[in-house]
């Protein structure tokens, strides 16, 4: 099937809709059956009735990793007063929402829709997670602007990001025709690993359980379990004014 750019983009912000409808149903005024139906037939007509057939199974599960990701999120964010207001107020749930249907949908098969679902969450929230990247159980984005996931990132279970975390490549390796070869060249964050902000973390390493890297660190290598990792010491320096 092919569609014009604006008909699909209308099909997937109906799909969306529904989803968001489906998987946080205790604040929408749509009875699950129509929620379910508008994802059915979105999604039929944005890819066809295969995928739409496969993935229906698959959004009660979407729907229980949501569920962890805003629980964790209410559990690292003493601003939170309720599970509502993250849900309704929290750029991380958008695109955790986007990110883990356009998982979904790339597991299927499915070409080209996934990025345009995580795109268009990257483009409203300031968060950009690959659909390919593996992501667990109760994942916490904590304000998560400029937040990069690449494509072949693993994150194990009760993870936490802060904002501008990248989770990205060192290099790349090119074939003989000169081109980026699709290799795995993201890290590994094992469970419970808490990365705070503007770190980068590069290059296929892995990232030990419980271990926390702090603010504004650059890692291109492997860590242990509960390792702590903070950026060197800042040194200071006193002059007589002068000059200034």
């Amino acid at each position: 099937m092919s569609l014009s750019l604006n008909r699909t983009i209308d099909h997937l912000k109906n799909l969306m809709a529904g989803m968001k409808d489906l998987v946080f149903p205790l604040y929408s005024d749509v009875k699950e059956e129509d929620a379910l139906s508008e994802v059915y037939n979105s999604l039929r007509s944005a890819t066809d009735y295969t995928v739409a057939d496969a993935f229906l199974p698959k959004i009660p599960e979407i729907k229980r990793l949501l569920e962890l990701d805003v629980k964790a999120i209410a559990q690292n964010d003493p601003a939170a007063k309720s599970e509502k207001e993250i849900i309704y107020c929290y750029p991380a749930v958008t695109a955790m929402l986007y990110y883990r249907t356009a998982h979904e949908l790339l597991e299927l098969g499915v070409e080209i829709v996934p990025r345009m679902l995580t795109e268009y969450a990257h483009n409203v929230t300031g968060i950009d997670i690959h659909p390919g990247a593996k992501i667990g159980e109760s994942f916490a984005i904590d304000h998560g602007t400029g937040i990069v996931i690449g494509e072949t990132a693993i994150i194990g279970n009760n993870v936490t990001l802060y904002q501008g975390v990248t989770l990205g490549a060192r290099s790349f390796r090119y074939d003989a025709s000169g081109r980026p070869m699709n290799v795995l060249r993201h890290p590994i964050l094992e469970d419970g690993v808490t990365v705070y902000s503007n770190t980068s973390i590069l290059g296929r390493v892995t990232i030990g359980t419980e271990s926390v890297i702090g603010g504004n660190v650059w890692l291109t290598h492997s860590v242990p379990p509960h390792s702590f990792i903070v950026q060197g010491r800042a040194q200071e320096s006193f002059t007589d004014g002068a000059g200034i």
